[in-house]
């Protein structure tokens, strides 16, 4: 079984060859502004694109948590818009991840990644805006895609 590799460096620019996918959480208000989003829209316009129709269009299509939508934005490069938080944290209002809807988008992004033969790369999904813990997501990400032989990458950016 392989193992997550970690490296420094932007998710947005996927290292190696061959089909790789882009995962990343999304809330489940059509909220896309801050966090890892602000460099997905400046490297590619389509993922924004396609999550705001995703979400203006939610009553005639499968838009709720633990929802996946691939865009696909290089011959070889896919994003994966997964449905991860409730709403956006205000306040006291406790965090926006919801772990159950992660693991759920990471299991169907994992079937994607099967057919497409494709490696995933990341940041430490669910661990910025939407206030998790890696150490809570880690095994996640673990049990949907390294045990199913998929390759994991996940980007720490420079400081």
């Amino acid at each position: 079984m392989s193992e997550i590799t970690y490296v420094r460096g932007d998710a947005t620019v996927p290292s190696g060859g061959g089909v790789r996918l882009i995962a990343h959480v999304c809330n489940d208000i059509g909220g896309w502004g801050r966090g890892f989003v602000l460099g997905l829209s400046r490297r590619w316009p389509e993922p924004e694109e396609a999550y705001r129709a995703w979400h203006r269009d939610r009553g005639t299509n499968d838009f709720a948590l633990g929802a996946v939508q691939l865009v696909r934005v290089e011959p070889d490069v896919w994003v994966a818009n997964m449905i991860g938080q409730r709403g956006i944290r205000r306040g006291g209002r406790g965090m926006p991840v919801r772990y159950e809807a992660i693991d759920t988008a990471l299991g169907a992004l994992a079937a994607k990644a099967v057919e497409l033969g494709a490696s995933v790369h990341m940041p430490r999904i669910g661990c910025g805006l939407a206030g998790g813990t890696w150490a809570q997501v880690e095994p996640l990400v673990g049990g949907r895609l390294v045990k199913r032989g998929i390759r994991v990458t996940v980007y720490d950016r420079d400081a």
